[in-house]
């Protein structure tokens, strides 16, 4: 296994590189910084790793002392799903939240693809616990995260159907035309910026940088302020 730290040096930005494809998923284990409204506010840990002929993706995020009551920040996320052809599909997906030490929510959910219905329980409203009519390419929110890693490229316009948590919602992701520098504690990265277009007044805003198979920086924004905000420290592969 190979670690790799950051360490205080300067990338220049170069030729953007393509990522690699779908059928190229390589496991990792990735440390970042949370900030919440311009605050370092906690930790947060994003995996890929293989189960089987599956995959599954986790990202926690843990608010500090003091921001433990503030839901984006006390969270874990992980859904299970395979690889059809360049198609992440998933096929269980779960959430936790939590605000308070009695305060536990969770909501788990199920994509049957031979029924083409998705279906979630626990602590969900009553009209988000109807089956979801499913189409090909439908995806959860983590593995959104994955295909905008894989699709990346200067100019691209990127679109996905969300279905996650009883919902349905297309997201537009633009790519800026070049990469920009990224800086992210000691070190800076060249990185391409793709920005969620169609959210309205909740913007998310992820930085890519060529060879890191995970977000360099991962952003919400809430009515134009700065909420969750993700900063890469470390990652290693996972042989």
């Amino acid at each position: 296994m190979r670690l790799l730290t950051l360490i205080a040096v300067l990338l220049v930005p170069a030729a953007w590189q393509a990522p690699a494809r779908a059928a190229e998923l390589e496991p990792f284990v990735a440390t970042y910084d949370a900030w919440y409204e311009g605050k370092q506010a906690g930790t947060a840990t994003m995996r890929l790793q293989p189960q089987g002929a599956q995959w599954q993706v986790d990202l926690g995020i843990r608010g500090n002392r003091g921001f433990a009551g503030i839901l984006g920040l006390n969270i874990e996320q992980d859904t299970v799903f395979d690889v059809v052809g360049d198609t992440y599909r998933p096929l269980r997906q779960s959430t936790t939240r939590k605000a308070a030490v009695f305060f536990n929510r969770k909501v788990e959910g199920v994509y049957d693809w031979n029924a083409g219905t998705a279906r979630w329980t626990g602590d969900i409203s009553k009209r988000r616990r109807d089956p979801v009519p499913l189409q090909a390419g439908d995806m959860s929110a983590l593995l959104i995260n994955l295909a905008v890693m894989r699709d990346a490229a200067p100019d691209a316009a990127l679109q996905y159907r969300f279905v996650d948590g009883g919902r349905v919602r297309d997201h537009a992701y633009q790519a800026a035309s070049e990469p920009e520098l990224v800086q992210v504690g000691e070190i800076s990265y060249s990185a391409l910026r793709v920005s969620r277009t169609n959210g309205g007044n909740d913007e998310m805003i992820i930085w890519v940088a060529d060879g890191v198979p995970t977000p360099v920086r991962i952003l919400q924004r809430e009515n134009g302020e700065d909420a969750v905000d993700l900063r890469l420290v470390e990652y290693q592969g996972v042989p």
